[in-house]
Order: C-alpha cells, then structure tokens, then sequence
C-alpha cells in the first residue's frame, strides 16, 4: 500500500540532492572538524559552506550561524543563554500563549528559578495582540520571543511590528522560525531580528541537526559546556554530515522559494475547496487563511474523534495529525486550538494536513474520500 504522506509540519523527507551532498562526509569524508590533518580540514571547511548557505537564505553574516542539534536545543540556546547572560539588566520575558513546546518549556523551567514570563494572548485568528505585546513589557523586560508561523495552525506573526516594538524598548527579540524556514521569506536584517532559530527536518534536511542566528551584537552565555567548537557557543564534535545537509537544504530553499510557495498554495486551495464540496457544514478551518504558512490545513471536524480518525486515514496509507509531533501520546488538548478559543468539541476532533512539492491533486481526492467513508 502506498503511503500517502500530509504531515509535512511534523518532518519532511530528506531530498535527493541533500542525501547527495551527505553521503561522502558519511563515509570517506568522516574526519574530524577539529583535526589540523587534511581528512579533518575538508570537514571544516564544509561546515564554513553549510555556515554561508545558511546565512544566505537569512540575510546574515556567515559568523552569526551557530549549528544545533535541532530547534529545541536552539531555542534553548537563545532563550536560557540570553537571560542568563543578562539577568543583571532585568528578568522578564515575554512569550506567546501559542508557541511551541520548545519555547513554553524553557520558560516554565526558567519561572522556577525566578524569572518573570508574560504569556500574552492571541487574537481567533492565532495572531498576537500588538496592544497586549506593549502593555506587557516592564522596566525589567529583557527579551520577547514571538514564533514566525504556528507549527498547528500556521499563523503567520507580524514579525517587522513585534521586532521594532521590542527595540522601541530596548528589548531583544527572539523568533523560532522551524515551521517558517523554507515556506516564507524571512530576511533578518529588514525585519530586525536578533536571534533565529531553525531545525533541519522541517525544509528537507536530516533529523538533529538544526541552528541558531544570533546578531552579533547580541551575547549568550553557552548552556552546553566542554570543547571550544562554534566559536566556544556550543560544545560537542561537530555534526558534519547533517550541517552540510542543512546547509544544502537552505540552499535549495533560497532558489525556490517562490515556486515552492505557489505549489503548497494550489494543493491547500485545492484541498479546501474539495472539502466544501465533500463534507459541507461538517468542518471548519481553525485559524485565518489570511496570514498562514501555504501548506497548513487545520480543521475541525464535527462529532469526529481526532485519534479515531487518525488511525482509519492510516489503515489506507494516509498520514496526518492532530497536532505538534512534540506533544502526541498525552491527553491534554492543544494549547494552540484552547488560546483561538475553538470549542472543545472542535478541539477534540481537529487534524493538521500539511503538504509538501512530493504531493499530488491525486491524493488529496484520495484522502478526501476516504476521510468521508470514515466520518
């Protein structure tokens, strides 16, 4: 049977051209980074390649990439190693009600020990309230961190007005950009960001491995201790085969932006308007079609049980979910779907397609049918 894949959010599939660019630093390329030796050189200077096609696709300086084991640890990274660095100007942060555990985590483990957070709402469209964003900050505020597009709903944030907000006040700005790296432009410079996190798995690169921009100006004290690599940012031996496959991947992601847009925009169309036509008055779409990423579809359907559904659409080869991929297998109901103010029996049946350049008409006609079998 073949395997229909729509939950593009939670990871993708490696591309062929990345997996290319990998394969000889798994295998006769394998030295290490930080030997003086040639074998060791040439993973050095593909780490600098990756570091500089990174960059590119952000608009940064090649020496404000610092590579990660992936979004959470980058997230950390900006989060813990700002306010540690910097406790002795203030210690408020302020986050969003909707963003990804990543970020909700380390600000609930950073409030037990004694740091301040202001998790502001958003409005039913999933977008944060600016006038709530200015009321909260303090004298004592030191960082906001706002995500760029939601992981459940794909709502895109007023990234230009949050980061000159936060800068009116002196105030760093961090956004996680793991669901937006590769699906929107995000130009740091022009929008006035100062710390940036992204994950590979989430633009066609591998599992572990991700990276953190940070402005130069910007100080962090390092969370990860033991040798000295990323410039003394981040200890470990290098990840080189998945740094250069992150790297490969923003490279493809630079030089397709906008095709890749347009199609993920023509399959979502497609796919809502055959729902209209298939199940009328059985869903509703949560979150705006406005400002969203062109891959996410999140919808509700009524008296259907989400888990139900997700096992029948896999028992024909279709893959979807009900939410972040980092909170499957507990019970509690999306945060994301409680903070639009969707009704909890919307919450409890809700699904989360997101497309990507491998899927077809074909097999959303497919999914679409088999979803109305099923409910």
């Amino acid at each position: 049977m073949k395997v229909i894949y729509f939950d593009n959010s939670a990871t993708t599939r490696i591309k062929t051209e990345v997996l290319d660019e990998m394969i000889p630093f798994l295998t006769s390329e394998y030295g290490n980074a930080s030997s003086l030796y040639s074998l060791g050189r040439k993973s050095k200077q593909a780490i600098e390649k990756a570091r500089a096609q990174v960059a590119k696709l952000l608009n940064c300086d090649q020496d404000e990439i610092f590579f990660t084991a992936g979004g959470s640890e980058s997230d950390n990274l900006a989060i813990k190693g700002f306010v540690y660095e910097n406790k002795k100007r203030g210690n408020h942060i302020i986050t969003s009600k909707i963003e990804h555990p990543a970020i909700i985590e380390t600000c609930r483990s950073l409030e037990k020990e004694g740091f301040e957070i202001s998790y502001i709402d958003v409005d039913e469209s999933g977008i944060i309230k600016l006038e709530d964003l200015e009321k909260s900050i303090k004298p004592s505020t030191i960082l906001i961190s706002i995500m760029s597009a939601n992981n459940e709903i794909g709502t895109i944030q007023p990234l230009e007005k949050i980061a000159k907000i936060a800068h009116s006040y002196n105030i760093a700005f961090h956004t996680d950009a793991v669901q937006a790296i590769g699906n929107m432009p995000i130009d740091v410079k022009k929008i006035g960001i100062d710390m940036l996190s992204i994950s590979g798995h989430k633009l066609g690169a591998p599992k572990g491995i991700g990276a953190l921009y940070k402005k130069n100006e910007i100080k962090l004290k390092k969370i990860v201790d033991g040798g000295h690599q990323e410039k003394d940012m981040r200890a470990g031996t290098e990840n080189v085969a998945g740094i250069v496959g992150l790297g490969k991947a923003c490279e493809i992601a630079d030089r397709n932006m906008e095709k890749h847009i347009r199609n993920l925009k023509r399959l979502r169309d497609y796919c809502i308007i055959k729902l209209k036509k298939e199940i009328p008055n059985r869903f509703i779409i949560n979150g705006t079609l406005e400002e969203r990423l062109p891959g996410n579809v999140n919808i509700s359907i009524e008296g259907a049980n989400a888990s139900k559904l997700i096992y029948k659409l896999d028992e024909v080869g279709i893959c979807v979910s009900s939410g972040s991929a980092c909170s499957s297998g507990n019970t509690f109901p999306s945060h994301v779907l409680k903070a639009i103010k969707i009704p909890q029996k919307y919450i409890d049946s809700a699904i989360r397609i997101t497309f990507s350049e491998n899927n077809t008409f074909e097999e959303i006609d497919y999914f679409i049918n088999n979803l109305k079998k099923i409910i």
